[in-house]
């Protein structure tokens, strides 16, 4: 029986995506990036599915703990690091690394220096974001007390996050690349700056020995074969969609010109509407806020969302489809219908849509 809501996972388009990341940074180590149980594809499924990459980043500690524990041995990064020494120790007991990226990690790091082991480290520099790092006047000595302290690992990495390198023409990313690359010129360790968007659209704007990119990048949307820039899709830049939404009609209608659609009547049909019901709603993930004229593919075929989203589910024009019957496929979101697409209807970004997939919707894999 096919599943009311369901989405299907093409693993291959992951190794693709992985290969087209490559093909961007040739000479950057990749560290994937699977965090928020891989943007909403599957932690374990997708980290199985990149065992060619260099290694992983996950934004908490018990998302590598989780990895480690299915048996995954590449370098693992945990993006927010550790608050409290019992997440300290169970970066110790499992072998990942940590970005530091406050004062009180590095006291917590000198304070416990009788455990044993050491901690990979990541210094965080502040280069612009606002939200985690070292800004620049505090950085050098962050890093001398992070090359003093006994239980990490020398030499400590460096790292930074971009703030707005999805735009191409805010010259914020140069500002940041610049001062990243001129606070850390003289300091040994790896270092890492490009998300997916640096990835694609920053690949050489400073003069900087070092590739601009860094020795690692870290791309995330892309790999799932989004686009991180409006108005493209994941195609665009040679990606494949990883993920796609299905579901099927359920019931097919004449509503007559004049009457509503719907809670609180937002879509009143101009004509006699064909409508269908499919069975799929915000309870599945799909947003409630996507509009009206938002695309469905019924039979393949383009149909226009009309009234609101509702819970279990929601309704089309089937005007330009006389022959739509109950049980007819329906896809969503995916191949031949992009998630960017529905994410400009819906008001909101693709990382949205992928991670809000709940847990009644049954996965499908390739």
């Amino acid at each position: 029986m096919t599943p009311a809501a369901f989405v299907h996972l093409d693993l291959d388009a992951v190794r693709h995506n992985l290969a087209q990341v490559k093909r961007y940074a040739p000479n950057n180590k990749i560290m994937a990036v699977i965090k928020a149980n891989a943007y909403g594809h599957g932690m374990t499924r997708v980290a199985e599915a990149l065992v060619k990459a260099d290694g992983f980043a996950v934004a908490r500690v018990d998302e590598g703990v989780g990895l480690r524990k299915a048996g995954f041995s590449q370098p693992i990064t945990v993006l927010q690091g550790f608050v409290c020494i019992d997440e300290l120790l169970l970066l110790l007991q499992y072998q990942l690394d940590a970005v530091i990226d406050t004062p009180q990690q590095i006291a917590i790091l000198h304070q416990h220096t009788e455990h044993g082991g050491q901690l990979g480290v990541w210094l965080k520099m502040d280069t612009g974001m606002n939200r985690l790092g070292f800004k620049s006047a505090d950085f050098n000595a962050a890093y001398q007390q992070l090359s003093t302290c006994a239980l990490v690992k020398q030499p400590v990495n460096l790292i930074t996050h971009f703030a707005n390198a999805d735009d191409l023409l805010d010259d914020k990313t140069r500002r940041q690349i610049d001062l990243f690359n001129d606070a850390v010129k003289d300091y040994p360790g790896q270092r890492s700056i490009a998300n997916s968007a640096g990835i694609i659209g920053w690949p050489n704007v400073s003069s900087a020995a070092r590739e601009t990119a860094g020795d690692w990048v870290r791309p995330g949307l892309m790999l799932y074969g989004c686009s991180p820039f409006a108005g493209k899709t994941g195609a665009d830049f040679g990606l494949r969609p990883v993920m796609s939404l299905h579901s099927r009609l359920i019931a097919v209608k004449n509503v007559a010109a004049g009457e509503t659609v719907g809670y609180s009547g937002t879509w009143q049909c101009p004509y006699d509407t064909r409508l269908g019901v499919i069975s799929i709603g915000y309870g599945d993930g799909y947003h409630r806020h996507t509009q009206s004229g938002a695309p469905v593919l019924v039979n393949g075929q383009q149909a226009p969302l009309i009234g609101r989203v509702s819970m279990d589910m929601l309704t089309v024009d089937l005007n330009n489809q006389p022959n739509a019957q109950p049980g007819d496929p329906v896809t969503l979101w995916g191949t031949g219908l992009p998630v960017e697409e529905i994410a400009r209807y819906a008001d909101t970004i693709p990382y949205t849509l992928l991670c809000g997939i709940t847990q009644r919707v049954q996965i499908v894999e390739a």
